[in-house]
């Protein structure tokens, strides 16, 4: 007998080739199996979709196959929604010819159906395939080596397990606080919500829940996400340390896009196989195959890097807690400024509006004592022009950095000058292929997009009338950086040496290693000043910490974005975090934050001088519930990408023609087309459209029966490059 196998493979949903394909196999192979099969004259990687179908073996069929680019046809192939049913049938017409798969990966167990159903639902919600989905998930290596060279694999002997000497760490005492969340944990389902203020101790809870649940059941997995790739570092290390001397040095892993494809391929086979307890990754991580997952951490779960901005615009933190109810796993999502969606949603019951889906567990205090910094808030209205450090911040400055302390100075802008201009003419440093300003860059004088790359050395007169007086508008962390050196040139530290003022920004860390190297020595105090962008702002542990500056703070106060206030609340209030850790610190004078603003009046500044989250966050879901804005609302977003602004208008303003007839049966608002705030990027340009439902069901319902039009207008609209639907913007 001859077995139909349903195979998923890497293939965009705009190809045709969305769902899963049909091919035969001499034996039957289980669902989530790892195979190679032939996709015209490619050979890709595929998985088993689901469970294989029979039909009589004809080897004068199997001899033959079609041409390449007619393989497989739509015919056979289930659309994503009815891949979801689970009534599907594989069996394909007796007289259709059907390539063979090429190989199946020895070596490695099927994937979990658990895993598939994540995949499957994440390519449904998200609108793209599921083959997507999927293959870009498995590391890439998995998907690059053909058979032959997956059989070497397999022969190499693994390298033993490094010997892990290192003693047992003294486990700290909880704090009565950190007991009952504990507690509340280990009794409740979830998920959970653990609202802690910066310093009150929530990495220490995620390692107990880890240690409670591993002593249990030594074979349970745990994943921990954070939001970039500069926080595993120190995460990685107090896991390791906590969990090594018990389990082993492989008991750890981690996934994010700095590993080498070899160091990504071993850590997913050691998570995919259960030898390694806990993965500490990125967003990508969420995909990770963990086939005894029980546990689920989202640190810094309100950070907005969560959301994938290419391919499959996923949320991480909001499929970890789908995960988690397909795995039946617990989930905690961790911050000291949650987003609006996650407080609303662990809202308690009240007498006209039931209790959220999440458990709200508040941890307000400090450890050992540490206090929250007090915020001072300067009116930059009454300051000298162009003043960019006041009198009495610079002189709190000094202060601090003569009794040895540390001071974060904050500015959330890379590079020297945003942008250059010429004073006689009014020429400035546009991009030639983006609608935006190259930044200058004085380190090695060039003017850098970046947004597209573009790099030029910075000429010497003006390019437009030749004026040799052309100047930077604006500053950077660079300029910062240079300004700090001659205000404080006369500063010493305790010991008579000169001060150290160190830049941490994407510019100084581009390096492999740089960003470790540099915080260390923030670490050992042997940085007095750190400039830099938000990369400093969140998650550090600096304890020497005991003065935060923030400048030009006022640019996300009156955005068009309806998030942007919420996005910079979080931001002061991170980077506030940063100081007082230490409660010896704050022995000869209590730490501060000081912010400067032309605004120091307003309601956001109100609220961060009393360090009240719960306050801003009722106020801002005032406004968006009047405003009918997430998360009483719920939208896409579809991008069009052209050459020119017209043509990628026009298809989005075609789909709303083709769409308005479902959406007014749905009650779904379709927006007219236009430009998005950047709309040039390298020479292509960009519109969106907005999609509104106060139904997140009805609106799934719109988006997947819409997807068709979307298809046929491309035929009619040759000159758009690329589209895309993206669920649940965090951007408009």
């Amino acid at each position: 007998m001859s077995h139909l196998i349903s195979v998923m493979v890497h293939t965009p949903a705009h190809s045709g080739l969305g769902g899963a394909l049909t091919y035969e196999s001499d034996s039957v192979l289980a669902p989530g199996t790892l195979v190679r099969v032939p996709l015209g004259s490619r050979e890709l990687l595929g998985v088993v979709w689901d469970e294989a179908g029979t039909r009589p073996c004809a080897k004068e069929t199997n001899a033959s196959t079609l041409a390449p680019d007619a393989s497989h046809t739509t015919a056979s192939q289930p659309s994503l929604l009815a891949m979801d049913d689970p009534s599907h049938n594989n069996a394909a017409p007796a007289a259709l010819q059907l390539r063979a798969i090429a190989s199946v990966l020895d070596g490695v167990a099927p994937l979990s159906a658990h895993w598939r159903q994540l995949v499957q639902f994440a390519a449904r919600y998200y609108q793209r395939s599921a083959g997507e989905v999927a293959l870009a998930s498995l590391p890439s290596q998995l998907r690059d080596l053909s058979a032959e060279q997956w059989a070497r694999r397999l022969k190499r002997k693994p390298k033993p397990p490094l010997a892990n000497d290192a003693p047992a760490q003294a486990i700290p005492t909880p704090t009565d606080e950190q007991a009952q969340v504990l507690a509340s944990i280990d009794a409740q389902s979830g998920p959970f919500l653990l609202f802690g203020n910066t310093g009150s101790g929530k990495t220490e809870v995620y390692l107990r829940a880890a240690q409670a649940l591993l002593e249990r059941d030594p074979s349970a997995q745990i994943l921990v996400m954070v939001p970039e790739i500069n926080l595993t570092p120190q995460l990685e290390a107090r896991f390791r340390a906590r969990f090594a001397p018990q389990w082993g040095s492989e008991c750890l892993v981690a996934m994010h896009s700095s590993l080498t494809p070899a160091q990504r391929l071993n850590n997913w086979l050691a998570a995919h196989s259960g030898q390694a307890r806990i993965v500490l990754g990125t967003r990508m991580a969420v995909f990770a195959s963990m086939p005894h997952l029980q546990l689920i951490v989202v640190d810094e779960e309100h950070d907005p890097s969560y959301k994938q901005q290419e391919g499959a615009r996923y949320s991480a933190r909001d499929l970890a807690v789908y995960r988690g109810q397909l795995e039946n796993a617990k989930v905690i999502l961790g911050s000291a400024t949650p987003s609006l969606e996650s407080w609303h949603h662990s809202r308690p019951a009240t007498e006209t509006e039931p209790a959220g889906r999440y458990m709200r567990l508040a941890m307000p205090s400090r450890v050992g004592q540490g206090a929250l910094p007090l915020v001072r808030r300067v009116d930059m209205n009454r300051q000298p022009y162009k003043t960019v450090f006041s009198s009495h911040l610079l002189e709190a400055m000094r202060e601090r950095v003569t009794r040895g302390e540390q001071i974060l100075v904050l500015l959330n802008r890379r590079g020297y000058a945003p942008v250059l201009h010429c004073t006689d003419c009014g020429w400035k440093s546009e991009c030639p292929h983006c609608s935006a300003y190259r930044v200058f860059h004085k380190l090695d004088r060039t003017l850098r997009c970046h947004h597209c790359g573009f790099t030029q050395a910075v000429t010497r007169a003006c390019p437009s009338c030749g004026n040799l007086d052309i100047s930077p508008l604006g500053r950077g962390t660079e300029q910062l950086e240079e300004h700090l050196a001659e205000l404080l040139a006369d500063v010493r530290r305790p010991d008579g040496e000169p001060i150290r003022i160190a830049r941490i920004d994407a510019d100084s860390t581009r390096l492999k290693g740089e960003l470790e190297r540099q915080l260390a020595e923030v670490h050992a105090g042997a940085v007095d000043v750190l400039v830099g962008t938000q990369m400093i702002a969140k998650g550090h542990d600096f304890r020497r910490v005991t003065l935060v500056a923030a400048l030009n703070a006022d640019g996300a106060l009156f955005s068009s974005d309806f998030r942007a206030p919420e996005r910079l609340f979080s931001l002061l209030m991170q980077a506030a975090g940063r100081a007082g850790r230490d409660a010896t610190m704050n022995l000869v004078s209590p730490c501060e934050m000081w912010v400067q603003s032309h605004h120091p009046q307003h309601p956001l500044f109100e609220a961060l001088k009393q360090h009240d989250y719960p306050a801003f966050a009722d106020q801002q879901l005032r406004e968006r519930e009047q405003a009918t804005l997430p998360p009483f609302s719920f939208q896409a977003l579809v991008r069009a990408e052209a050459r020119s602004q017209e043509a990628a208008q026009d298809f989005l303003n075609a789909a709303r023609d083709a769409g308005s007839a479902l959406a007014d049966e749905l009650l779904v608002d379709l927006y007219p087309a236009v430009p998005m705030t950047i709309q040039r990027i390298a020479n292509i340009e960009r519109a969106q459209m907005l999609i509104e439902c106060t139904s997140r069901k009805a609106l799934q319902h719109f988006l997947a029966h819409w997807q068709a039009d979307l298809h046929g207008l491309r035929s009619a609209h040759r000159q758009v490059i690329r589209w895309a639907v993206d669920v649940d913007p965090l951007a408009i």
